[in-house]
């Protein structure tokens, strides 16, 4: 790469590095950190009561992926693993598909630190991880792409995967929170059992509104663009964060990639300021869509689906 771009492209990652705060991210760290220190109080009173789990609800690009990883690595006293002791506070995993009860047991066990070396029962698999889990301290088990535990699922395996889940929490001798992240198909997991259901405080990552998140949104550009050098131009008009926000489809996490998107069109442009045009490029670079489909374009932008890629007038 030549200096240029690799500037560019070091910038870009500054960016990408930057999380943003926001309303279902304090929600949710206030009630990780407040079933944190009830764990903690517990095993300094050497008592053991029986856990709780958050489950964060979203759709795809919502951010709640992204939150739990900053929530898991940025909270005070938490250990991710500690080589000496052998300690590792959270086990983070994304469920694997399929997502039967086993080849689940045999993935946290891998995330656990114990591959297994030869072929085991499916019970035999959750006694090790049970076993790993008081073995390794752990207090919180996090699942991510949790709705695809009931995905494919018979009624008898998926009252298997709600017995496991409240094992977990249930364990005498080293109960164990657990945290599911995934899409709004998780709420029906959580509801199939009223028992499993009131074990778990719910966070969802709701869609933005332009009524009652726009000025928040233009912002939030606003500060990228500072963040990057740039000035910006035309980001507070009227219609310029409802835009965004559709061509985000309403979700918090897309808003931030188009926005590190648009300011990346900027600069390879050698533009020194931000501007709804860098916008445009940005949409179209990212879904292939004809002009008269950009939500930065096109007038009637709000009947545009702006997850679809490739779309061309002929699709209206």
């Amino acid at each position: 790469m030549t200096d240029r771009s690799t500037q560019i492209a070091e910038r870009m990652l500054s960016l990408r590095r930057i999380f943003a705060h926001h309303e279902a991210f304090g929600q949710l760290e206030e009630q990780f950190q407040v079933l944190l220190n009830r764990r903690w109080a517990e095993i300094a009173a050497g008592v053991s009561m029986e856990a709780r789990g958050i489950a964060v609800i979203g759709a795809s690009g919502s951010g709640k992926t992204t939150a739990v990883a900053r929530l898991l690595s940025h909270t005070p006293g938490l250990i991710c693993e500690d080589s000496k002791t052998s300690r590792m506070d959270i086990v983070s995993f994304q469920v694997p598909s399929p997502a039967t009860l086993k080849f689940v047991g045999q993935t946290a066990l891998e995330a656990l630190g114990y591959p297994l070396r030869r072929e085991r029962t499916e019970m035999t698999i959750w006694e090790m991880v049970r076993h790993h889990l008081q073995a390794r301290q752990t207090l919180f088990l996090h699942l991510d792409e949790a709705q695809d535990l009931m995905r494919h699922q018979t009624p008898k395996m998926l009252q298997s995967v709600v017995r496991t889940l409240k094992s977990l929490m249930q364990t005498r001798d080293w109960p164990v929170g657990i945290i599911l992240s995934g899409m709004r198909d998780l709420k029906e997991l959580l509801n199939h059992d009223p028992q499993l259901a009131r074990r778990f405080y719910p966070i969802e990552f709701t869609k933005l509104h332009s009524v009652t998140d726009g000025s928040r949104v233009a912002r939030l550009a606003a500060s990228y663009s500072d963040r990057a050098g740039l000035r910006e131009r035309d980001l507070v008009q009227d219609q310029f964060a409802a835009r965004l926000i559709h061509a985000a489809d309403g979700e918090f996490g897309l808003v931030i990639e188009l926005i590190i998107g648009s300011i990346e069109e900027a600069l390879l442009s050698g533009d020194r300021c931000l501007d709804p045009g860098h916008f445009v490029r940005a949409f179209r670079r990212r879904s292939g869509c004809v002009d008269a489909l950009n939500p930065f374009v096109a007038e009637d932008f709000e009947r545009i689906d702006a997850r679809a890629l490739l779309q061309s007038e002929g699709l209206l």
